[in-house]
């Protein structure tokens, strides 16, 4: 299917040339003078390379048919992470490589979306928050104010994130999983 390059977005596959690629990021450029472009940063998925690419908004790109499934993370083993389709029970075992940083936020149980292209899994999506318990934090400073003072902590996945003076260790926090960063209290 064919769409202008100007409407695609993080996380769409895209056919150039036979090959697939998966957007990684996606900005439109409008200068003062001249045409209007769209910077495209994709990942070829049978290889893994960085490619950076620049095509008029207005230029047409093939979109992949790809397949986006809610599946349920089982576990993780040598030879990849194992998902299972929740309505069919098919399991899908994605590499390394595709799950990338989002390993970290992995809980066993958690929903996710796959997607899939010809049965083979080509991206992830986790969901946009999770629950995670603050393992390691300095205790409080007193006379500190609560107003834009943070201090780092490590939670139960071993990420470090910057959390408020009153968060201690023990306390269950939602961290965003795109970066990872402090939302609130978990209200558990």
């Amino acid at each position: 299917m064919k769409v202008i390059a100007s409407s695609l977005r993080k996380g769409n596959v895209v056919d150039i040339d036979g090959r697939l690629y998966v957007v990684l990021q996606a900005e439109n450029i409008h200068p003062g003078k001249g045409t209007p472009v769209t910077q495209i940063d994709m990942r070829r998925i049978s290889d893994g390379v960085k490619v950076s690419e620049r095509y008029r908004t207005t230029e047409q790109v093939e979109r992949a048919f790809v397949e986006d499934r809610e599946h349920t993370f089982l576990y993780q083993d040598g030879e990849g992470f194992h998902f299972m389709n929740p309505e069919t029970y098919d399991q899908v075992t994605v590499q390394e490589d595709i799950v990338g940083d989002l390993a970290a936020y992995l809980q066993e149980g958690m929903a996710v979306n796959l997607s899939l292209h010809n049965g083979i899994a080509i991206a992830l999506e986790l969901p946009q928050r999770v629950v995670l318990e603050v393992v390691e934090t300095e205790p409080v400073v007193k006379g500190q104010t609560a107003s834009s003072s943070y201090k780092p902590a490590k939670l139960s996945n071993g990420v470090r994130t910057m959390v408020p003076p009153h968060i201690s260790a023990g306390t269950r926090v939602v961290v965003q999983t795109a970066d990872g960063s402090y939302v609130e209290r978990a209200k558990d």
